[in-house]
């Protein structure tokens, strides 16, 4: 019930403080409550606080109504089932004997059975000094919905009286009411219950069953027992007496509330001890209904904050406790529909105060009471206006100085200098210094001359507490409309910071700052949907063999096509890879398919390497090894075709763990070492350095024609590699004259824009076989 109250506020959301949303919330609840109550919607719930209350309640039963047990050990122990009437016989004979007040047989005796039997059974029941009541019922066929009577044949019907044993059971199965009477045949008989507590009432007329009494608690007697004689006279002597079958194989069982299935006979006994202790009386659910009504009519007109906690706290606790007291004098009610109308109505006025208290709270500056930025950014009138942003500079320095208390004046001081010239100027104040107003439209170069007259106010100390204090402040513009206000209020501010950082009063926000922020923030999700979605494609750029003339290979080059932005940097987007741990899916990504390229162009009979650029952030990686061979071996690759550049600074910044680039060297790849002469490894670091290759960095190669120094490093450089064992590429070729001088110091390999440009794959297959053709003819 109480999760409604927030639904039902919605009703209070459009005009908190109005008549109408109030009284349609109370007629909505109202009638909810009223079809609650008609329909008994609430009846289980009201059930199961029945049961709590029962349980608060538990006591034992009066004692005056003893159950004997025709239960397993009689049955085991006389056999011969059903018993003969002479076993029930002997039992009225001997409760007669014992001075019981009432004896009641449960067994409908609806038929003969032996002529011996029934005859000393008839008998008895004439001649003993006891009232006897025996059962009759009716029963509804399942099947035909035909219903049958069920009444003590005529020769023990006149020796007894006849009570009727019918109850009713809910959807669930369990018996809550008892009748006082039913008709059988045409002919109206008191309930078990009725005539153990010697009340009448209307057929058909239902009590309810006081179940605070424990079933476990009345008086039981073994139906043998009890035929042997061994039960006392102070038992069963002044008792009403319900001889019923409890035995498991042959005895009914019903759902009990809050026990489990109990035989049938104990349910008429607590019927009789309900009825001995009194009439019970149902007031149903109108009573307490009206309660809460004119509670939530009280809440709802009143409109008191004090009387609606007053209603909520006095009037659910009374829904709650007032039937605990009522049960205790057999008088009922259902107080789930008038619960459901009082929580309703009270809960939801009590949520929207709240509501409205924790918006107003949440929407204001606890020191200075001026609105706070979370009113700016609901705010929704005269939001087309320019935001205009002002940075108190040193206003954490000044508060840290300053007492609690002088901080409001402080504060007081700084809003009357912000507002001077506009006095009805609705300002907001943030956290640390920071204030916002929406100026009124005028040209830039207008509000620029405010801000500057602003601007120079502050140049005057304010005075707190006998205390000059210097501000400095900055002034941020955002002049656009077209974005949510929190949008506008954060460009404003950043507007204010760049104004401070650049020693400038004030400055307006660049809107295209907004579409390359935009950019960052989605940088690497969209290069992650790129490389999901393949869109990255990967450019080669051939080697040249400088003893053979051939093209014998080519490095691999990531490249990305923005379907927006068009080209992106692979400076931008391998930097930002890198620095977000996303680089190994994009290395994956261009091993890959770089690999099969090379694969494919093997497989047509040219001899043919590749070359991958290898982060230095993956040289650590302990799974590095196993992705470039399972990689290798996707496309079957001969390992020795395939070179991993790896730059001479992550080279000398892996701290002497090279089993990374060790295990790939073990295993057949090449160990390039990029971009060389740009560190500062020394011989002996290259001399433990597992590579195959050295590549001159290009800003060397691109100098020989223009210093000797360089001139002599490169040829130096290739000396030194060749000593090693090691082969030399050259890149940033982009003349002729540049590759004859590698051709003369004795390169092994070159590669630049002269030779060729980074190219597509399928130009680059059209190169080789192009190449292949001339070489042949």
């Amino acid at each position: 019930m109480g999760g409604l109250s927030p639904i039902l506020s919605r009703f209070l959301r459009r005009d908190a403080g109005g008549e109408k949303p109030r009284l349609k919330l109370l007629a909505w609840a109202t009638v909810a409550g009223l079809i609650f109550g008609v329909v008994e919607f609430g009846e289980p719930i009201d059930d199961h606080l029945r049961l709590i209350r029962n349980e608060i309640r538990r006591q034992d039963a009066s004692g005056s109504v003893v159950v004997v047990a025709v239960d397993d050990r009689s049955v085991e122990r006389i056999r011969n089932w059903p018993w003969p009437r002479e076993h029930y016989a002997k039992m009225a004979e001997e409760l007669s004997r014992l001075g019981a007040r009432n004896a009641f047989f449960h067994p409908v005796f609806s038929s003969r059975s032996n002529r011996q039997g029934d005859g000393i059974f008839e008998k008895t029941l004439a001649h003993i000094d006891l009232k006897v009541g025996l059962a009759g019922r009716f029963e509804i066929d399942p099947v035909t919905n035909r219903r049958s009577d069920r009444v003590p044949y005529p020769g023990l019907a006149r020796q007894a009286e006849i009570v009727n044993t019918n109850f009713r059971y809910d959807g669930g199965g369990v018996v809550w009411q008892l009748p006082y009477a039913m008709t059988l045949s045409g002919k109206a008989y008191p309930s078990l219950s009725a005539a153990i507590a010697g009340l009448s009432g209307e057929p058909g007329s239902m009590f309810r069953i006081d179940y605070s009494i424990d079933p476990a608690s009345i008086p039981t007697v073994s139906a043998v027992d009890l035929i042997g004689g061994r039960v006392s006279r102070d038992v069963i002597a002044g008792k009403d007496v319900i001889v019923g079958i409890t035995s498991r194989d042959y005895g009914e069982v019903y759902s009990f509330p809050g026990y489990r299935r109990i035989p049938e006979v104990y349910l008429h006994a607590l019927g009789g001890e309900t009825l001995k202790s009194g009439r019970p009386i149902d007031l149903g659910w109108t009573l307490p209904f009206v309660f809460a009504f004119l509670l939530a009519v009280g809440s709802v007109l009143v409109r008191s904050p004090r009387f609606l906690i007053g209603a909520l706290v006095t009037g659910i606790p009374s829904l709650l406790l007032a039937p605990l007291a009522l049960d205790s004098h057999l008088i009922s009610v259902e107080v789930v529909p008038a619960l459901f109308l009082l929580s309703s109505v009270c809960g939801s006025l009590a949520w929207s105060n709240f509501r409205q208290a924790y918006r107003a709270r949440a929407t204001t500056n606890a020191l200075s009471g001026l609105p706070n930025f979370n009113a700016l950014r609901n705010q929704t009138d005269g939001t087309d206006r320019p935001l205009i942003a002002a940075r108190i500079l040193n206003y954490a320095e000044i508060t840290s100085s300053l007492p609690p208390e002088d901080e409001k004046a402080l504060v007081d001081q700084i809003a009357g200098r912000l507002c001077v010239g506009a006095a009805n100027r609705k300002l907001y104040q943030g956290d640390e210094g920071l204030f916002a107003w929406f100026e009124e439209p005028a040209p830039l170069g207008v509000i620029g001359e405010h801000l500057e007259a602003v601007h120079a106010l502050f140049r005057s100390p304010i005075v707190v507490a006998g205390t000059r204090l210097d501000l400095s402040v900055a002034f941020g513009l955002d002049a656009g409309n077209d974005r949510l206000q929190a949008n506008r209020l954060g460009s404003a501010l950043v507007a204010a910071e760049e104004a401070a950082h650049e020693g400038l009063k004030w400055k307006e926000y660049d809107p295209e700052k907004l579409k390359e922020a935009s950019w960052k923030l989605s940088l690497l999700s969209q290069l992650d949907a790129a490389i999901d979605a393949e869109e990255l494609w990967i450019a080669y750029q051939p080697k040249l063999d400088l003893k053979t003339g051939r093209i014998v290979g080519a490095e691999a080059l990531a490249r990305w096509t923005h379907a927006e932005r068009g080209p992106v940097s692979p400076m931008e987007f391998v930097v930002a890879a890198e620095q977000s741990d996303r680089i190994e899916k994009l290395t994956s990504y261009v091993l890959d398919r770089a690999v099969a390229a090379a694969a494919a162009i093997n497989a047509r009979g040219i001899d043919f390497e590749l070359s991958v650029n290898l982060s230095a952030r993956l040289i650590d990686n302990a799974g590095l090894a196993a992705m470039v061979t399972g990689i290798l071996q996707k496309h079957g690759l001969a390992a020795d075709r395939l070179t991993l550049e790896v730059t001479e600074t992550a080279a000398l910044n892996t701290n002497g763990n090279l089993e990374a680039l060790l295990e790939l060297r073990y295993s057949g790849v090449q160990i390039s070492i990029d971009d060389y002469g740009t560190g500062l490894s020394t011989l002996d670091y290259l001399k433990r350095i597992p590579a195959t290759e050295i590549k001159i960095d290009k800003s060397f190669v691109q100098a020989l024609d223009r210093s000797r120094s360089d001139k002599l490093l490169v040829h130096s450089t290739i000396q030194l590699a060749h000593s090693l064992g090691q082969k030399v590429v050259a890149e940033g070729i982009e003349d002729r004259d540049t590759l004859d001088a590698l051709c003369e110091m004795g390169c092994d390999v070159a590669q630049g824009y002269f030779i060729a440009k980074p190219m597509k794959f399928t130009s680059l297959l059209r190169y080789l076989i192009g190449e292949r053709k001339r070489q042949a003819a």
